[in-house]
């Protein structure tokens, strides 16, 4: 066929029959693409991505090698891990699992720092360390297995973990600078969530500090648990802007020791927790929130707790 004339017959060239795609993406969440995304922080937890630790653990003999407080019993882990993934299931949310195609390494259990979801789906994280570079691999293969659409990774010199990133409401997003997220990490993500209309809000995190995660956390659309004297002030006064009351933690041994901040929120005011930690939990109980408990005790020996092992692939979101 060669005449342009002809090819206008033809639906394949534009002509009659021709069906032109015209809806956005995020329409096609749940249709085309599976139902999935994030736009707030208290929002119904429905979905969320886990891996299991098992044997990557019984090959670690220098625990600072691989970035972690001590030496984790794999039996003992992989119990705990259990238990969280049925708190998860009895609280009425679908547990995906990462299947990592060749060795896992040591902190793949940490699946929150790998990806930050969106309404339209998922940003692939680039972890700041070589301990932890290529994790991201594999959460973008489940994430494709799954049928979520992953809107950008990032290139060059860019670092990001999703543990470092909140919704503040559903057109804010809270991004924190530090050792794990840089500059150029948050240009890359701002640039595609201002395309989705979403403004970015950049704190730095104070020293010493891993994520934005263990230092603010959102339990309702007018309740934040923080804790005191690291929080940066500026995401504690984008969070009065809005409305949202800050309770600020009790007891900073609970929250060292304990990580009894390292929490998910599964739904207004009701999250699950590590156990043990008896006043922190009276605290948020005494501010209405419902919590159910889960002992990570060994697995905080990896430096990271409930929050960190949680991927959040799809919350209730406003608007949807």
């Amino acid at each position: 066929m060669t005449d342009p004339d002809d090819c206008l017959q033809f639906a394949a060239y534009g002509g009659p029959g021709w069906s032109a795609r015209t809806t956005p993406l995020r329409a096609e969440i749940g249709s085309i693409w599976r139902a999935c995304g994030v736009g707030n922080e208290w929002g119904p937890l429905r979905e969320v991505l886990l891996h299991r630790p098992a044997a990557e653990l019984a090959a670690v003999s220098d625990p600072n090698a691989v970035q972690m407080l001590a030496r984790p019993d794999p039996v003992l882990v992989g119990q705990q891990h259990d238990a969280l993934a049925r708190a998860y299931r009895e609280a009425g949310v679908d547990v995906h699992r990462l299947a990592p195609v060749g060795p896992p390494s040591p902190n793949l259990m940490f699946v929150a720092d790998l990806v930050f979801m969106t309404p339209e789906g998922a940003i692939l994280a680039r972890p700041a360390s070589t301990v932890r570079a290529g994790e991201e691999r594999h959460v973008a293969l489940r994430l494709a297995d799954l049928g979520i659409p992953i809107l950008r990774s990032l290139r060059h010199t860019a670092t990001f973990e999703g543990a470092d990133a909140a919704w503040l409401d559903n057109v804010t997003v809270l991004i924190a600078r530090g050792q794990r997220t840089n500059a150029q990490g948050i240009a890359q993500l701002s640039a595609l969530l201002h395309e989705m209309g979403v403004d970015v809000i950049e704190v730095a995190l104070p020293p010493g500090a891993m994520h934005l995660m263990g230092l603010l956390r959102i339990v309702d659309r007018n309740l934040a648990i923080a804790w005191p004297g690291r929080t940066p002030a500026a995401a504690l006064d984008a969070l009065r802007a809005r409305g949202i009351e800050i309770a600020f933690l009790p007891d900073e041994t609970e929250a060292s020791q304990g990580m009894a901040l390292n929490f998910v929120t599964l739904g207004p005011r009701a999250i699950v927790m590590p156990a043990g930690n008896p006043r922190t939990q009276a605290f948020y109980e005494g501010h209405g929130i419902a919590c159910t408990t889960v002992a990570v005790d060994e697995l905080i020996k990896a430096a990271g707790a409930i929050g960190c092992l949680t991927g959040v692939l799809r919350r209730e979101t406003e608007g949807r």
